[in-house]
């Protein structure tokens, strides 16, 4: 049974493949699986189709790709909501739990899993005849941040992802088709992505807010997503971000976020070996793009001073190096890297190196 408390699953991303009539180039989209018969993903995606299939797990033994229709389509929320005609078997899948960003001053750490232009692939198994090879969109999980004061006119998050390349053709996005992924935060969709302004760069993608859905769609739009999709019906219902103790259930007392890393001026490289095993061990640093997104997020000069490098351990003593050069930067990436991990064993990890070299300069 897929459990509603657990945040993205992958077999739950769907592929929209749209049909637009003869003549016409079909068109692609993301969406997230929120029952047994029913998809989320963006109306823009969908508009003015005639064909509309979903994909789910693809090139996996579960893999279903089956027709849909929809049942709830806005414009002014780029919503929409499609029903599967054929729902692929096995244990109905429990909704997602839906959460809201505060209008204060707070970056979280958000994720989203889609299928954008720029994971186009050529499939390496020989045509029959010698036809030119098939493509393909592999999936993006695009993990990065979110800063909840930008874009409140337009009513929209802004996620800040590792930026892929520029597309070969300057009219079109390397982020075409990642429209209606689901965005998380701690464990709950808090939006849908709905575009990407150029304007913004390539590493900024627009998500419409879960709790703007309240303010468009009339009342039987959200009947509708209450039913089928779990959308609570008040938005009081929905999780405040950062999280809050469920209702009822007995927590601990909380406790004080971690101080600042602290780390003492002028350690020798040689005090180092420790540090950057630590954070050669925590997947967001083990990720190209993590790194990416690491080094976007702390001082512009060390990212325009770090040497990259394809290898995984030569980057990140690369990064190291140049964090050394600039007071306060190493514990400014340190600080980054606990706030997109979070509590892990790898975190912990790292923490205890951190502290390591703090007791060894007292």
């Amino acid at each position: 049974m897929h459990s509603s408390h657990g945040g993205l699953d992958v077999a739950r991303a769907g592929e929209i493949l749209v049909g637009l009539g003869e003549g016409r180039t079909g068109r692609r989209g993301s969406g997230y699986r929120v029952s047994a018969a029913h998809v989320l993903t963006a109306a823009h995606v969908v508009r003015d189709a005639v064909l509309l299939r979903v994909r789910l797990d693809a090139d996996r033994p579960s893999e279903s790709v089956g027709r849909a229709r929809t049942v709830l389509v806005s414009a002014a929320a780029d919503l929409a909501l499609l029903e599967l005609l054929s729902p692929p078997g096995g244990p109905s899948p429990s909704p997602p739990r839906y959460g809201v960003v505060p209008e204060r001053d707070i970056t979280l750490a958000c994720s989203a899993l889609g299928f954008p232009r720029f994971k186009l692939r050529e499939d390496p198994v020989p045509q029959p005849g010698g036809a030119p090879p098939t493509q393909y969109r592999d999936s993006c999980h695009a993990v990065g941040t979110l800063a909840a004061l930008s874009n409140r006119r337009a009513g929209t998050l802004e996620l800040s992802v590792p930026a892929p390349r520029e597309d070969p053709d300057p009219h079109r996005s390397p982020w075409e088709g990642m429209s209606g992924a689901a965005v998380w935060s701690e464990g709950v969709v808090i939006g849908l992505v709905s575009k990407h302004h150029p304007s913004d760069g390539p590493g900024r993608l627009a998500a419409v807010r879960v709790d703007r859905w309240y303010l468009e769609l009339d009342r039987n739009d959200l009947d509708l997503l209450h039913r089928h999709a779990g959308l609570p019906a008040d938005p009081a219902e929905l999780v405040p971000l950062p999280a809050s103790p469920t209702p009822g259930l007995a927590t601990a007392p909380p406790t004080a976020p971690p101080p600042p890393a602290g780390l003492p001026e002028n350690l020798s490289w040689r005090s180092l070996g420790g540090l950057i095993e630590a954070l050669i061990a925590t997947p967001v640093v083990r990720d190209a793009q993590g790194r990416t997104l690491l080094l976007e997020s702390i001082r512009p000069e060390v990212a325009a001073v770090a040497q990259r490098s394809p290898a995984l351990r030569i980057d990140v003593i690369n990064i190291v190096r140049s964090c050394l050069h600039y007071p306060g930067a190493l514990d400014q990436l340190i600080d980054t890297v606990r706030m997109m991990e979070g509590d892990s064993t790898a975190m912990a990890r790292l923490d205890a190196a951190v502290a390591e070299l703090t007791d060894s300069d007292t």
